[in-house]
């Protein structure tokens, strides 16, 4: 093993040599400095996953060329494999006992999909990469295999959750700070075009439709609602039982949280929110009523403060509205989409096909019957199954404390995310979002212990 390790430092010290003479100072110091993050990330994969959350929560879509272009995000993801990949090949780290019959269920689901990815090249003329979409998605999922992998302990997931808050802190204060400055989001367009993030027209067709709603680095208002639905029961309850800097770090998201997803002006995250409130309330979590009081409080002023934000929400029910008309067409063309890809689409092209005279449609579990199929719905209901008996409460919680309080704001804000794929597809097959879905859903399935599930905790709440 020494001698490998002399032979790679050879070999880098060459490359760096040859490529000191053939590039400008400036390319080779960012080669080396992307040489020297992905040595430290090989040498230690938590590192790497810890720059992934924090970039996931902070930067999503940022994108960087290699090869092709993808998101930091995603690069750091496979850096982080990559580290994990030699670990195992070096014996430094090893997968002992049984999957889990979820991680069973996922390892199915990813499998299913190659036959949707072949149908849809074979079958269906659109101009994509469907492999390199579908490698991609892939990989976000894997972030559920990651976490027994890297996460062995207390102190390894607090660190995750603590970089995960960070990145959202970040995201947070450059969002709403832009938003209370200009109150139209089309000022935010010059932030992500000099965080390289691509397509601009779409960014600016999206911003341009309603600047009323506030932008983030999420991009689209109703994706900063659903991330934002996850991240504030996360925040809130890891931010409530411990002291200090984390305190503060826990509350503040979840307060600027709060905020942001009424400036964002999501109704389907509002909702799921709300529900989840009133599910914790009835499984007696501590706070939930006092919650519940607090951001009834909350949305009142906003709503009495800001007229956009009004607007929406009487908006909601009604069939007049634009948003809500398109959703009614989307469930009234869906048969026919079943009727025409039995399989799914595939991976060359997120709904709708061009020129074929159909929808897309506004819902996670329909979604991944219009890209997988029905046989890839009943595999992920499996799996959503699956993951819900073994995470889900078996009586009341009547303590909230250090010990179960991953466990219980990672099941609250998957909950929180679940719900809002009633409402929006996002949860389904975005990339970055699905791979922090998956992060807190993996949390939650490790540390749903018997205790915390049966409520037998009798520590008072820090």
């Amino acid at each position: 093993m020494q001698r490998l390790g002399l032979w790679l430092a050879v070999l880098l010290g060459l490359l760096l040599g040859g490529l000191a003479l053939s590039v400008s100072p400036g390319k080779w110091w960012l080669v080396c400095s992307a040489v020297v993050v992905s040595v430290l990330v090989i040498l230690q994969p938590l590192r790497g996953f810890l720059l992934f959350v924090f970039c996931a929560a902070f930067i999503p879509y940022t994108t960087v060329k290699l090869g092709v272009r993808t998101t930091i995000s995603e690069a750091l993801l496979l850096l982080t494999w990559a580290g994990v990949g030699w670990q195992m090949f070096t014996g430094q780290i090893q997968r002992g006992g049984v999957w889990h019959p979820a991680e069973r269920s996922m390892a199915l689901l990813l499998l299913y999909s190659l036959i949707p990815l072949v149908a849809g090249v074979l079958l269906i003329s659109v101009s994509g990469n469907a492999l390199s979409n579908w490698i991609r998605w892939t990989l976000n999922m894997s972030v559920f295999f990651l976490v027994p992998l890297l996460l062995t302990s207390e102190r390894e997931r607090e660190r995750v959750v603590q970089a995960f808050l960070a990145g959202s802190l970040a995201m947070l204060l450059l969002s709403v700070g832009f938003f209370l400055k200009d109150r139209d989001a089309n000022t935010f367009i010059p932030v992500l075009t000099s965080l390289k993030y691509a397509h601009p027209e779409a960014v600016k067709d999206i911003f341009s439709a309603n600047y009323t709603r506030m932008a983030s680095p999420w991009v689209h208002p109703n994706l900063t609602g659903g991330i934002l639905a996850l991240t504030i029961p996360v925040a809130f309850m890891y931010g409530w039982t411990r002291t200090g800097w984390a305190r503060g770090l826990g509350i503040a998201v979840a307060i600027l949280g709060c905020a942001g997803l009424l400036f964002s002006i999501s109704r389907g995250a509002i909702v799921a929110l709300a529900l989840v409130l009133f599910w914790l309330a009835h499984k007696r979590v501590p706070l939930s009523l006092r919650l519940i009081i607090y951001a009834a409080v909350l949305g009142t002023v906003l709503i009495a403060f800001y007229p956009p934000l009004q607007e929406r929400l009487l908006s909601m029910f009604l069939t007049s509205n634009a948003s809500t008309t398109i959703r009614f067409e989307e469930y009234r063309l869906f048969p026919q989409v079943m009727s025409n890809y039995p399989l799914g689409i595939g991976f060359a092209v997120d709904p709708p096909i061009p020129g074929s005279g159909l929808l897309g449609i506004s819902n996670l579990w329909l979604n991944v019957i219009y890209k997988i199929g029905i046989p890839g719905l009943l595999i992920f209901v499996v799996l959503t199954l699956r993951w819900w008996r073994a995470v889900r409460p078996l009586g009341a919680v009547l303590v909230l404390n250090r010990d179960n309080a991953l466990w219980l704001g990672a099941l609250s804000g998957v909950l929180a995310a679940l719900l809002t794929g009633l409402f929006d597809h996002y949860y389904s097959f975005t990339n970055v979002i699905i791979a922090l879905f998956w992060l807190f859903a993996a949390m939650a399935l490790h540390t749903a212990t018997p205790s915390n599930r049966q409520g037998r905790d009798v520590e008072e709440a820090s």
